[in-house]
């Protein structure tokens, strides 16, 4: 079954989709504007995404699929690599999850310690037992993590990720930012994956950066 195309399709690669002025949307497109320009000193490293060193960090308060309390420390000492979307996403969330899949075949050794997070937008559509089963078909090991309205709205503020429902018909997609965050396993941000980059190139600046 072919889900509707969502209009961050059309959106630049890492970027939310244009719609209608939202002030709501106008400040978190500002802050990730801020965020692209973290990076661009004259002794930042050369990088394919963003260098988000030196920015806040967010946190969430979500549950994994045992319904267990999840928050970003609870993964300490690991590298993790954090996406949000929702599962009826039919373009750039099954890639941004094949790409991690393809990252960790190119890390080899180095990738037994990294964990792949992916939050829902859409908790109201992806329950635990659909979020897991759908995080698990990539790799076992990725984690899907969901939580109310209002704990999804706070993780995605807290990293200044932009997300929103759009009508289609009788059901609705979710128009979503595209970036793929990395935290080093110290608990820090350090990059913005941009979703046009290939595998070998996030790589590379996982190397370059932890």
């Amino acid at each position: 079954m072919r889900f509707p195309r969502s209009m961050s399709l059309r959106a630049p690669a890492g970027a939310a989709p244009s719609h209608a002025p939202d002030p709501r949307r106008r400040l978190l497109l500002s802050s990730l504007a801020l965020l692209a320009l973290s990076g661009c000193g004259p002794d930042a490293p050369k990088l394919h995404g963003m260098d988000l060193s030196g920015m806040p960090t967010g946190d969430f308060q979500l549950q994994d699929k045992t319904g267990q309390e999840r928050r970003l420390a609870d993964y300490r000492g690991h590298p993790i690599l954090l996406f949000f979307g929702f599962t009826q996403c039919p373009d750039i969330c099954p890639t941004a999850l094949t790409r991690a899949l393809e990252m960790k075949d190119l890390l080899g050794a180095e990738a037994d310690k990294l964990r792949v997070l992916f939050i829902t937008v859409d908790p109201e559509r992806d329950t635990p037992e659909i979020l897991s089963a759908y995080t698990e078909a990539f790799d076992p090991s990725f984690v899907g993590l969901r939580g109310s309205a209002e704990q999804t709205r706070a993780a995605a503020q807290s990293f200044k990720v932009f997300y929103q429902k759009v009508p289609t018909g009788s059901s609705y997609t979710m128009d979503h930012t595209a970036l793929t965050y990395v935290i080093d396993a110290q608990g820090k941000l350090r990059l913005a994956l941009r979703h046009a980059q290939t595998a070998a190139e996030c790589v590379e600046d996982l190397r370059t950066v932890l």
